[in-house]
């Protein structure tokens, strides 16, 4: 049962804070590693927040999808975060280093949706009709948890790591694309970094995307038609340095790129 409202509407506010004044202490003594209620109470209050105080909702995050991650988390399935406007980066802009703590970049597929997804039994299908087209995308993940010293909870809590994330503009049809073989390359300065595939995302990203629908519905949310999905890592994450140029390539979805540096005239 999760902990009272007060003491969670505390933690959702240290976690907040933690934007600014820099990462906090794992959350071990409000949440037990595995209480995905408690934390997901928490990551609705700071959404709930951020709402009202004018930020807008355009969908949402997967997290958790490679099955090694999940184990050494000891966990059994994916999470969610909300990603709001502000948290995109155009494609081939700049990310200022100013507004993260220990950012990551994984190289994603992006869906955006034709159609509202709101059935607890939705299919990967369903996913694959309700979809208006797929995107290259780099989500740069970030933790306001010191060291990244997670569990599945804080990192539920903590909006599933959530920082930024950016689209490539070649959008395609889903007929038109293999998302379980495409190979993905993920370049730092030129050089390799990451390699992964799209079976690497919850053996196919429309079932990472069906599991995320699935799921809201059951707890009374669903996705609308607009949305942006970001259906999970296709291989590692890595560690970024400022002055870093991140390029993801993806095998007939096409590339996305960022500059982790302040903004030059």
């Amino acid at each position: 049962m999760p902990a009272p409202y007060g003491k969670l509407a505390r933690e959702a506010e240290r976690l907040r804070t933690a934007y600014t004044s820099g990462a906090i202490a794992p959350l071990r003594h409000v949440l037990d590693p595995t209480d995905a209620d408690t934390a997901y109470a928490i990551q609705r209050i700071n959404t709930d927040y951020w709402a009202q105080s004018g930020r807008t909702a355009i969908g949402r995050k997967i997290g958790l999808t490679a099955k090694s991650v999940q184990a050494q988390l000891r966990v059994d399935q994916p999470d969610y975060g909300v990603l709001f406007s502000d948290m995109q980066v155009e494609n081939g802009q700049y990310l200022a280093p100013s507004k993260c703590l220990q950012p990551k970049a994984e190289a994603e597929i992006a869906l955006i949706l034709g159609e509202d997804l709101c059935a607890p039994d939705t299919s990967p299908e369903d996913v694959a009709a309700a979809t208006a087209y797929a995107v290259a995308a780099i989500e740069i993940v970030d933790s306001r948890i010191a060291d990244w010293k997670i569990t599945f909870a804080d990192t539920v809590a903590d909006n599933g790591s959530s920082g930024f994330f950016v689209l490539g503009t070649e959008k395609h049809k889903l007929e038109t694309l293999d998302l379980y073989t495409c190979g993905m390359a993920l370049e730092i300065n030129g050089d390799l970094a990451s390699l992964g595939a799209g079976a690497a995302c919850l053996g196919h990203p429309l079932n990472a995307a069906a599991w995320l629908a699935s799921t809201l519905a059951a707890r009374g949310e669903g996705l609308k038609k607009g949305d942006i999905l970001l259906t999970g890592a296709l291989g590692p994450m890595v560690a970024l340095t400022p002055g870093d140029h991140v390029c993801a390539k993806i095998g007939g979805v096409g590339k996305c790129e960022f500059i982790y540096s302040e903004a030059t005239e």
